[in-house]
């Protein structure tokens, strides 16, 4: 059996057979007028009406009194009346049956209260009669493929690869009428507007599946739904390049940050990480868009950092190395045997490493010797040749050299001609073949940026992390009680002793500490600990105990102890005197020599959820701002990247006489944050300022933790952006011979043993499956396969043991279907484990899961003459019935309900 998902519920946005102008004219210089003049221009071959009481006929279009009188089935409609005629039009688009519209006319919510008004009986209308909607305020819709140019811009666009979906309407414009002279080419063009119903999330879901569309570029200035965008971004980004621009921040609010964390983590922050983790790649100007696009074209491959710098003049090759380490892109290092081969060719005044410098009287035969060298070395990931025109160098051959010697190769190489008159032939034949080429190193350079920042976020998007990422399972009852009890209190910042409890919760290694209320009861209690002590303010209303005077260190006897109360206690509330005080914290000195201040945080994003932060801690962490920042959950890897990405990173390691520190339980410490936002959506943020560690481990002094009421309405990790591994899911069965076997959600990791499972399976049991001879899965289809959504589909494996590693015995997987509210499954077990159960045991667990996420059918096709599969869907419950017009193809349901 296949998975045959249906028909896209947008498509009749993006492939209408029929279009209404609903406001056309006729008159010139009127938005109605230009979108009939662009939809006639533009060679759609649909049926077109236009809507105008005023008119019988529009520039020979058959005109309406209404979209209800049309006497054919409308697919899109197009509107551009006045405000406070729209949702009556969008009501009369539904009585009509059309299910898509396009709204161009402005004056909803950016206009204000009344603004805003029209928009929600706009959006009831739409939402009553099933009318999806694109805007308002934008430019509209363009498919060059089908002739559809339904925008009321001046520009239109030629058929090609690259989507663009923005939400800024001149950008659109300014971009196709800047794409129109390079022949830049264009499967959709997509202005949102407001975005008030059809939002990014959604039309990525259809570009990642239309085949028209090689590449993905976005303008955004912001995000409605997070998860639906997130999961939509990690499916298309899977599949085909995305390149965003991103502008503006999100917006703060009023709110004042309580922790370290939320004074130095922004919006812009949380946005780039969110990018790492969808494998999307983010540029900042528009000409990076279109080049980033370009270099990831499918004739390149990104493989790797690393970049090699080939010049005819040392001013640029320092100009590209200069420019390479300004964004993090590491040069290089060539292999012995690829400088062997450059010396027996080279003079002998050439650089020796990376910049190469081929001299300024270098011709083709160097570049060609260089750039193949170079394209066999595996130590290189990518290739910048650069040329500067001197009176011994041909720009022309020397070009036409570099593309010979790059043949056959699909390791990323970018070019840069200096100059103008003398070098243009030579990048009309770079671009001829589709080679990347720049008048200047500097934005050559970025574009490799562009191409390493793909291949670092592409295995970041490999990342499948669980909630629990440690065998030791957390006390969750504990941390509930203490987080129940404060907010029952109507406390939503917890004490010191309360955050270091629920740290411990989550064995996260604490200091462990007493709270005195008294002088007497502080000098006690400092013998009781040993000497020396740490003293603290406690209070629910001091963030930055030491800006009110409020710590005390290396407090080395009971008079001591007995005057730093008194003082600590006055001095905070003198200067803070509307602070409740509960008394001082007492804890052991943290005497570490070797010990390294860390912080680590939790910001709540308004957008994204739960925001990890690391970075260097101590009393000057707002001026230092030496953070990295993800979004959770996180495993070892992501854990990892995150502490490199920090200027502290290089403190870790042994420098002087100081030890390394143990960067195993600073992971340790991160990962566990990470299972305590997962597992508690009430944490709002956290500061663990500081965590001291050293060669002996990690330790978190001092803990401050802010609660508030978690998303209504979410179930699960509904709280967080992306889903985590669903470890929950994990069980364990088995076969009557008394084998064990595990079923399980798939991973990235099992594509290996995705494909020898296929390969495995019987020619009967392959067509059975894909219902065509494959024998050996593509790459996309692998990446599909082993790389989902947790959220919007689900594959349990059927795995055993032998010989000491997993071998998988069957897989049963469903998708989602566009409509939201069924899915599509597929089953397969291999041919030695037939009749044992195991389909059926894989089918019931898919269905429970199905079931839980509120679907309410489950369908699949099966061939009719593959009798087991019938048999096994029948004893589940599926109903079954011949496709129509198809009697080799049955479709079988399953109510769930």
């Amino acid at each position: 059996m296949t998975l045959l998902v249906g028909r896209h519920y947008l498509t009749p946005l993006f492939e209408p057979t029929s279009v209404a102008v609903i406001g056309a004219s006729a008159s010139p210089g009127h938005v109605g007028s230009v979108l009939v003049d662009n939809i006639r221009g533009g060679g759609f071959r649909g049926a077109v009406w236009a809507v105008n009481p005023k008119y019988r006929e529009v520039k020979g279009i058959d005109c309406y009194e209404s979209v209800e009188k049309i006497p054919g089935r409308v697919d899109l409609a197009l509107v551009c009346t006045p405000a406070p005629t729209v949702p009556g039009i969008i009501e009369s688009c539904g009585r009509a049956g059309v299910r898509a519209a396009v709204v161009i006319t402005a004056g909803f919510s950016e206009t204000g209260e009344a603004g805003a008004r029209l928009e929600r009986r706009l959006l009831e209308n739409a939402r009553a009669y099933g009318v999806r909607v694109v805007g308002p305020n934008c430019v509209g819709i363009m498919r060059p493929a089908i002739g559809l140019n339904a925008t009321f811009g001046r520009t239109g666009a030629v058929p090609g690869s690259l989507a663009l979906v923005s939400q800024s309407g001149a950008l659109c414009t300014a971009l196709l009428d800047w794409a129109a002279p390079g022949g830049v080419g264009f499967s959709s063009v997509v202005s949102v507007g407001g975005s008030s119903d059809v939002d990014f999330g959604e039309i990525i879901d259809y570009l990642a599946c239309d085949p028209n569309t090689e590449h993905i570029l976005l303008y955004i200035e912001g995000i409605r739904n997070a998860r639906r965008f997130v999961s939509s971004m990690r499916m298309a980004a899977r599949a085909k390049p995305v390149i965003l621009i991103k502008v503006g921040r999100h917006p703060s609010g009023s709110r004042a940050a309580v922790s370290h964390t939320g004074a130095i983590v922004g919006g812009d922050d949380v946005f780039d990480a969110v990018v790492r983790r969808t494998g999307a790649v983010r540029v900042t100007t528009i000409s990076q868009l279109v080049a980033a696009a370009q270099a990831l074209s499918s004739h390149n491959r990104p493989r790797g950092e690393r970049l090699l710098v080939i010049t005819n003049g040392g001013g640029p090759g320092v100009m590209a190395a200069d420019r390479a380490t300004d964004l993090g892109v590491p040069l290089a290092r060539l292999s012995e045997k690829t400088l062997a081969s450059l010396k027996a060719v080279l003079p002998p005044a050439w650089s020796q490493g990376n910049p190469i410098d081929l001299i300024g009287d270098a011709d083709p035969r160097r570049y060609r010797v260089a750039v193949a060298g170079a394209m066999a070395d595996d130590s290189v990931d990518g290739v910048l040749v650069i040329l500067a025109p001197q009176a011994l160098t041909d720009p022309l051959q020397a070009a036409q050299a570099v593309i010979e010697a790059a043949k056959g190769s699909d390791k990323p190489l970018i070019t840069c001609w200096m100059g103008e008159a003398t070098v243009e032939p030579a990048r009309a034949l770079f671009r001829e073949a589709r080679i990347p080429t720049f008048r200047t190193p500097e934005p050559a350079v970025e574009m490799f940026g562009h191409i390493s920042s793909f291949y670092r976020n592409q295995r970041t998007l490999l990342q499948t992390p669980g909630p629990i990422a440690h065998g030791l399972a957390p006390d969750l009852d504990t941390a509930r009680l203490i987080i129940e009890r404060s907010l029952a209190a109507r406390r939503t910042v917890l004490s010191e002793m309360e955050s270091k409890a629920l740290l411990a919760a989550f064995h996260v290694p604490i200091a462990n500490a007493v709270t005195a209320r008294s002088a007497d009861e502080a000098m006690l209690l400092a013998r009781e600990i040993g000497f020396p002590v740490a003293m603290k303010i406690d209070s629910p209303d001091i963030t930055h105990k030491s800006e009110v005077g409020g710590v005390r260190l290396h407090v080395a006897s009971a008079r001591a102890a007995r005057e730093a109360y008194e003082e600590i206690t006055t001095g905070a509330a003198r200067l803070r005197p509307e602070a409740k005080l509960k008394g001082v914290v007492m804890e052991p000195m943290i005497a570490r020599a070797s010990g390294r201040e860390l912080m680590i945080g939790v910001v709540n994003d308004p957008v994204f959820g739960p925001i990890l932060a690391f970075g260097a801690g101590g009393g000057a962490v707002e001026v230092l701002k030496d953070r990295a920042v993800a979004i959770p959950p996180l495993n070892a890897f992501l854990a990892r990247e995150m502490i490199q990405g920090t200027r502290v990173a290089a403190m870790l390691g042994a420098y002087r006489d100081m030890p390394a520190a143990d960067l195993a339980a600073v992971e340790g410490a991160l990962l566990r944050v990470s299972e305590m936002v997962c597992e508690l959506p009430w944490i709002r943020e956290m500061d663990i300022n500081p965590l001291v560690a050293d060669e002996s481990g990690a330790i978190a002094v001092d803990a401050r933790i802010v609660l508030g009421e978690p998303r209504t309405g979410l179930e699960g990790y509904g709280h967080m952006a992306i889903h985590p591994y669903p470890s929950r899911l994990v069980s364990t069965w088995q076969l009557a011979d008394g084998t064990p076997v595990t079923l399980r959600p798939i991973r990235p990791e099992d594509a290996e043993m995705e494909v020898e499972f296929v390969r495995a399976l019987s020619p009967q049991s392959r067509y059975l499956r894909f219902m065509n001879t494959l024998r050996e899965l593509t790459p996309q289809m692998l990446a599909r396969f082993t790389q989902i959504d947790y959220e919007r589909e689900m594959a349990f494996i059927a795995v055993i043991e032998e010989s000491g590693r997993e071998m998988e015995i069957g897989v049963a997987r469903y998708v989602t279907n566009p409509d939201g509210r069924s899915c599509e499954f597929a089953v397969v077990v291999a041919d030695a484990y037939h009749r044992s159960g195991v389909g059926r045991r894989l089918m019931g667990r898919l269905i429970e899961v199905a079931r839980s996420r509120g679907l309410r059918a489950m369908v699949g096709h099966v061939l009719a003459d593959n009798e087991p599969m019938h048999r096994m869907t029948a004893a589940l419950g599926f109903t079954s019935a011949p496709v129509s017009g198809d009697p080799t193809m049955h479709r079988v349901t399953l109510d769930l309900v």
